[in-house]
């Protein structure tokens, strides 16, 4: 099974070797046909500490570093 990549917005650089993403994703709605977005907090790990808040990032799924951290960053989008 290929491993999930999500696209999204560090909101928190706070926690050593972390980061907070917010990815954002919109669907339509199956009864009322309206786009809906949603968003989603993931704790990601960041080796070197080099992203700061408001970096677009790409994150991967990867091995748990912990209990909440199950995501790795992979790239910076800018």
């Amino acid at each position: 099974m290929p491993k999930k990549i999500l696209t999204g917005v560090v909101i928190s650089d706070k926690p050593n070797k972390t980061v907070t993403v917010m990815v954002e994703r919109k669907y339509s709605h199956p009864v009322l046909k309206k786009v809906i977005k949603v968003r989603k907090n993931y704790n990601a790990h960041d080796e070197n500490n080099q992203y700061k808040t408001g970096d677009k990032v790409s994150i991967i799924e990867s091995k748990p570093f912990s209990k909440n951290k199950k995501f790795q960053v992979m790239e910076n989008l800018k």
